[in-house]
């Protein structure tokens, strides 16, 4: 399978699963340059809205085509110098929410390695537009499988790693990322790990998303959520000021 990532295929994808969001700012925009002629607004005021709604529409582009066209982050560097063990008798699992760029290029990094890809998505329960338009377009590995949050159809102790990339802020509620991520804890092994990249609530992210960083969540509930589901372990590496990497277990 062709993993190569087409050029800004990161900022394209934001783009193109939030355009929602951006016609309703370049409408807003719009209309708050015609007020210009209709109401005698100062000018100082007048530009500081039109800055503000520039920076708000153009920042999140600037640093999306930073962390995922030029930061490296797919090419996985991060992943390979965890050295994880790659062998047959290995059983990793990669979850998602319906958008997949990232099972592939495990495989190809882990070849010896059993990988299960899950998909946890339910349309009742997980109403983002931008996830909704992202499953259109997703890559569909060969036997995915279709999951509930709280139900991972496998045994206890039976998992060596498994990969959250980007996926479960998606889960918004806080009692269904701890079911979550019990689930999670049962069927890992003994010594096994789960490695998580999310964006954070954070300012690093608020200066690039602005009031979007509240689709993510902060470091404290994702440290509050792994310790109620049972982990012991919560180590974080920061891969650029705005992406973090958690090595839980």
């Amino acid at each position: 399978m062709e993993i190569k990532r087409r050029n800004f295929q990161g900022v394209l994808n934001i783009l193109s699963f939030n355009r929602h969001f951006y016609v309703a700012g370049f409408i807003a925009l719009a209309l708050i340059i015609g007020s210009k002629f209709i109401f005698n607004l100062h000018n100082c005021l007048f530009w500081v809205v039109i800055l503000a709604f520039i920076y708000g529409l153009t920042m999140p582009l600037f640093v999306s085509a930073y962390v995922y066209d030029f930061s490296g982050f797919y090419n996985f560097d991060w992943l390979k110098k965890m050295e994880i063990e790659d062998t047959k008798d290995k059983f990793n699992l990669n979850i998602n929410a319906g958008f997949d760029e990232t099972s592939f290029i495990i495989e190809s990094i882990l070849p010896k390695s059993n990988l299960q890809v899950y998909d946890f998505y339910n349309a009742k329960q997980h109403t983002e537009p931008a996830i909704i338009r992202a499953r259109k377009v997703s890559l569909f590995y060969p036997n995915i499988q279709q999951i509930n949050s709280n139900s991972i159809p496998l045994n206890d102790n039976s998992v060596d790693n498994i990969f959250l990339l980007s996926a479960i802020h998606e889960i918004r509620r806080h009692d269904e990322k701890v079911q979550f991520l019990k689930e999670c804890r049962r069927v890992c092994k003994p010594n096994g790990k789960v490695i998580m990249v999310e964006h954070l609530r954070d300012f690093p992210n608020f200066v690039a998303f602005t009031i979007g960083f509240t689709h993510f969540f902060s470091k404290a509930i994702w440290k509050k959520a792994f310790e109620e589901a049972g982990f012991t372990s919560f180590r974080e590496t920061k891969f650029t000021p705005f992406m973090s990497i958690f090595n839980c277990n």
